[in-house]
């Protein structure tokens, strides 16, 4: 093993707080000492697949006394600790200018338009309890596309908690576990009604408002009570086209939502328009029944407002707007941060209407999905 002395120059270059490294692609790139420590191979435990180095518990600060290349792998003996790192150089190139770590679960979004119900990616019950590789076609499916429908449910409150438990956990929200879509005497939300309820993502009021929504209907033979659903991505990417800057505000701007009665009060600021870490559009918060005053400057609203209501007509508009019937058995499986949904009016004398209804969170959906699809960091 050729061991390059501090200081010296060639494939790997000394320094008081980093090496310098020619990767096999050519390219000379900095490495810090600090984080060719904390990330030698040896810091993670296989077992837990944990961090079990805490390099906290370092003296001093760490410094390379030595350092070469050996085949595929880069080899430091640290100073001042009897320690020596063996790392791949695959792992440098991911790392070598602030690279993320590739992630399974961040496949690209497909928006959808009006004409999409006949394609939306549709799953048995059955079938999911028995293959995981549908389920994994089925989270695929869900990230992609944001929207997907389970038919053969049960006829039961067990068979909706099956179906949830695949993906990840039941997420309780304010309202509690689980939630039902029918006419109520006294109700405490629009969707406890006949009426019709606008387009709009679920519990905007929640700091974090659950992401995955499962909408099970059990029963629908109303007169009416049209489901309706738009994609965010696809009116989001449509409104940054035509409106830039309005496009901006409404993915800069936090503004107020709230849900209260009797028995709660819950307020939060939100982005109407969310953004994935590539500057890409991820999904929405939108809910004309639980927006707050909106608070902003009274002079920057000569701006918002009109942004505003200008992507809200587009949410709605024909070439957007899904309009279908939901049928008993089926369970309409969606992404809350991304899909808006509603309802057109019914009439609640002319039959029964019953949906049952629960959240799971969209970080287990992906975490469930890397979990069936890859090896994670610690490959056999």
């Amino acid at each position: 093993m050729n061991i390059m002395p501090s200081g010296s120059f060639g494939p790997i270059e000394l320094k008081e707080k980093g090496l310098y490294i020619v990767l096999p692609d050519g390219t000379r790139n900095y490495f810090n000492y600090y984080w060719l420590r904390d990330n030698c191979p040896s810091s993670f435990s296989s077992v837990t697949r944990e961090r079990s180095f805490d390099i906290f518990h370092l003296e001093t600060a760490p410094r390379a006394a030595r350092a070469a290349i050996e085949g595929d792998v880069l080899v430091i003996d640290w100073a001042d600790e009897d320690h020596v790192t063996h790392m791949p150089l695959s792992v440098l190139a991911i790392y070598s200018d602030g690279g993320i770590r590739h992630d399974p679960a961040d496949l690209p979004r497909k928006a959808w338009y009006s004409d999409h119900y006949s394609a939306i990616a549709r799953f048995s019950h059955p079938e999911l309890r028995a293959d995981k590789t549908a389920v994994a076609r089925w989270i695929e499916a869900m990230i992609v596309e944001g929207l997907t429908i389970v038919t053969d449910m049960p006829n039961t409150n067990a068979g909706l908690t099956e179906l949830v438990n695949l993906m990840g956990q039941v997420r309780p929200t304010f309202f509690g576990d689980y939630f039902d879509v029918k006419t109520h005497i006294n109700p405490t939300n629009t969707a406890y009604t006949a009426a019709a309820l606008e387009l709009h993502t679920d519990t905007p009021a929640e700091d974090y408002a659950p992401g995955i929504q499962f909408l099970h209907c059990r029963a629908n033979s109303v007169e009416g009570g049209l489901s309706i659903y738009s994609d965010g991505v696809a009116v989001a990417n449509a409104f940054r086209a035509i409106d830039p800057e309005g496009f901006r505000l409404l993915s800069e701007t936090d503004i107020p939502f709230y849900c209260e009665h009797d028995s709660y009060d819950m307020r939060s600021r939100q982005r109407v328009i969310e953004l994935d870490l590539h500057g890409e559009v991820a999904g929405l918060t939108i809910s004309q029944h639980m927006l707050d005053y909106i608070d902003l400057p009274q002079q920057m609203l000569d701006d918002y407002y009109p942004a505003f209501c200008r992507f809200g007509k587009m949410l709605q508009a024909d070439r957007f707007m899904m309009r279908f019937l939901m049928k008993a058995g089926e369970c309409m499986v969606f992404d809350n941060h991304r899909i808006v949904h509603g309802r057109l009016a019914y009439s609640a004398t002319s039959g029964d209407r019953y949906l049952r209804g629960c959240y799971a969170d969209r970080a287990e959906m992906r975490s469930t999905y890397r979990a069936l699809v890859s090896e994670g960091r610690f490959k056999p």
